[in-house]
């Protein structure tokens, strides 16, 4: 399998810089590790929001599955593993908190202006909202991977996008990934979280293991690593030899009753709806207030660090920190800094903003008679 651009596109950055003795891909990895938005990752949540069992899946084991999973089927065809675990672990960057409840609520909230989509919003990341306003710097084949992963969307096969993009010009998710390496990332993201999910809402006592229909468990199985195995091995056989990554016509055919009954067992199930609800309060609260206070301090920093309010002075410390990039490289747009602050908030992080919001801090008294 050969990429279809020249391996200088696919290694260029957006700022020419001297590689070392990691290579491009792997020095990628280091960054998306070392970054304030990846050690995050722990305390974001894939479907059950800020658990309480520590055994529960959250968005940082996901990209350690997606990037173990993306390196075994690049092993297997003879792709480059480094450029796989460096898309893998980047991949999901942009998520918001409350897993997709919560992209989805965050994408009403700001419909009127540029909408939410984690993979667009993982490239705003990388390039702008990381390391205050300088980014991270990635190679285009990294960038062109976390923006074109789209774990949603569901097709048997896939081929890489034999052109060019400007990926910052992009406006809807779905794009072809340019690497053979970013297609087999966007097919682990689906093995990554259909089984993973399962083992969950067994744990969570929203389903019991003979509630998964009999082919998927005779076929499949009905554990994570079981289900991971069945669908890896499958992409290896049928990918090999040909330019497309993709699944055999039997095993895509499971994995759309995998998905079919985690949707109408899980996702949508009403414990979880009571809690996209919740989730949905909060995010609006968080929105309105912050884009609020954006729109009157604007940049007049000494008002938000004088506000009674915590969230208030750190936000502020965060606008003037990405003073650089607010207002220069892009206009001050108030609905815009609200969601890429809020979206960069952990579940239990926007709890505790909302509270700050909701009551104020206790008035303190001298003791006395």
């Amino acid at each position: 399998m050969e990429n279809p651009l020249p391996e200088k596109v696919y290694k260029g950055r957006r700022k020419p810089r001297k590689e070392d003795v990691r290579g491009p891909y792997f020095r990628d990895q280091t960054a998306i590790i070392h970054s304030l938005p990846f050690r995050r990752l722990k305390n974001k949540t894939q479907v059950f929001f800020a658990p309480e069992n520590d055994h529960i899946c959250t968005r940082i084991e996901h990209v350690l599955h997606v990037s173990t999973i993306s390196a075994t089927i690049c092993k297997g065809l003879g792709l480059d593993v480094e450029l796989a675990q460096a898309i893998a672990l980047g991949h999901d960057l942009g998520h918001a908190p409350f897993g997709h409840s919560g992209e989805k609520i965050l994408n009403e909230l700001n419909s009127d202006n540029r909408g939410f989509e984690h993979e667009l919003h993982g490239l705003r990341i990388v390039d702008h909202l990381t390391r205050y306003g300088k980014g991270l710097n990635l190679t285009y084949a990294v960038r062109d991977g976390i923006i074109s992963h789209y774990g949603e969307e569901f097709s048997p096969s896939i081929e890489p996008y034999p052109a060019k993009k400007e990926l910052t010009q992009i406006k809807n998710r779905g794009t072809r990934p340019t690497t053979f390496e970013g297609c087999v990332v966007r097919m682990s993201d689906k093995i990554a979280y259909f089984g993973r999910d399962i083992e969950d809402g067994i744990k969570a006592g929203l389903i019991e293991e003979e509630d998964i229909p009999r082919r998927i468990r005779r076929e499949l199985g009905t554990k994570n690593g079981e289900i991971i195995d069945n669908f890896v091995k499958d992409v290896i056989r049928w990918s090999k030899g040909k330019n497309r990554i993709g699944f055999s016509e039997d095993r895509f055919s499971l994995m759309e009753d995998l998905k079919e009954f985690n949707y109408s067992n899980i996702y949508e199930h009403p414990r979880l709806k009571r809690y996209s609800n919740h989730a949905k309060l909060i995010l609006e609260i968080l929105f309105d207030h912050l884009r609020g206070i954006i729109e009157e301090y604007e940049k007049d920093f000494s008002r938000y660090y004088a506000s009674d309010i915590p969230l208030d002075r750190r936000v502020g410390d965060y606008v003037e920190h990405h003073d650089g990039f607010y207002g220069a490289e892009e206009e001050f747009n108030p609905s815009q800094i609200a969601l890429d602050y809020i979206a960069g908030m952990t579940d239990s992080y926007s709890l505790k903003a909302a509270k700050e919001v909701i009551f104020p801090e206790t008035i303190e008294f001298d003791g006395g008679e």
